[in-house]
């Protein structure tokens, strides 16, 4: 646990790089603050970071990074979403309310109790997720800016075996989900990527999550700003839940680096 955490990091990527690698859920860091507003003990806090947390995601886009031509931008969590979420919607438009996990978690993924009953997170939403939206939204805003056009790679995981927080458990886990938009997503950025993730042993859209991260200022607004989500099963690259990485993180890395240079040429 950490007492004066950096909330984000943005890493600077090729002035004219349109892409933005965003990494939102791969920390396990809690401010102590935030620690004390949580019930579970401390080893039941470490087993819910396992099943929570996007483990090594953060190096699967720093390995895409290092390879690339033109290196992307990189927008990296550096707190738990058990902090905050900062991919939800901060309001009753999002559908994970339902169990307790909207920007703020009350549930834990075993839907068991993670703060208290009627706890308030709007201080959470104050200090964390409104600065990062922040934030966010002016990366991209410098990338239109800089090179006409933004696109924001997510970079999550998911478990190979569906938790039971989960609302859409009941449909395919391919090796790569692939999460769209049809305001965001165009097809040229879809085909490439099922282009560079073919030798993953498959590809799915949108199952068993969907949808894609782009700030509010430009969601449903700015066709400028495209975006895909990148949901890794987890056997492909790490031990589960929550164990060391394996072989296939490099790989992916490099899938991640080819999507971004084909999006580069896509213009």
């Amino acid at each position: 646990m950490t007492d004066t955490p950096t909330s984000f990091r943005l890493l600077p990527g090729a002035a004219d790089s349109p892409v933005v690698l965003h990494v939102p859920h791969s920390s396990r860091a809690l401010p102590a603050d935030v620690r004390r507003g949580i019930v579970l003990d401390d080893r039941a806090l470490e087993r819910e970071l396992d099943h929570i947390t996007d483990s090594h995601t953060a190096e699967v886009a720093a390995v895409a990074a290092s390879l690339c031509k033109s290196t992307p931008w990189r927008f990296v969590n550096q707190l738990s979403r058990l902090v905050v979420d900062p991919e939800r919607f901060p309001d009753e438009r999002e559908e994970m309310l339902a169990v307790g996990m909207g920007a703020v978690y009350t549930r834990t993924t075993h839907r068991e109790a993670l703060r208290p009953d009627g706890y308030d997170g709007s201080d959470l939403v104050r200090r964390y997720f409104e600065p990062y939206a922040a934030a966010m939204t002016a990366a991209v805003d410098a990338r239109l800016s800089a090179a006409g056009r933004a696109v924001v790679i997510d970079v999550h995981s998911y478990p190979t075996e569906p938790l039971p927080y989960e609302l859409h458990a009941g449909g395919p886990r391919p090796p790569i989900c692939l999460g769209t938009d049809p305001v965001h997503t165009p097809a040229g950025l879809l085909q490439a990527a099922q282009e560079a993730f073919s030798g993953f042993g498959g590809t799915g859209l949108d199952s068993p999550f969907a949808g894609t991260y782009v700030p509010l200022k430009h969601y449903g607004r700015d066709e400028r700003v495209s975006a895909l989500m990148i949901e890794i099963r987890r056997d492909v690259y790490m031990k589960e839940p929550g164990g060391e990485a394996g072989p296939g993180l490099e790989a992916l890395g490099t899938a991640v680096a080819d999507l971004v240079e084909a999006v580069g040429a896509l213009g």
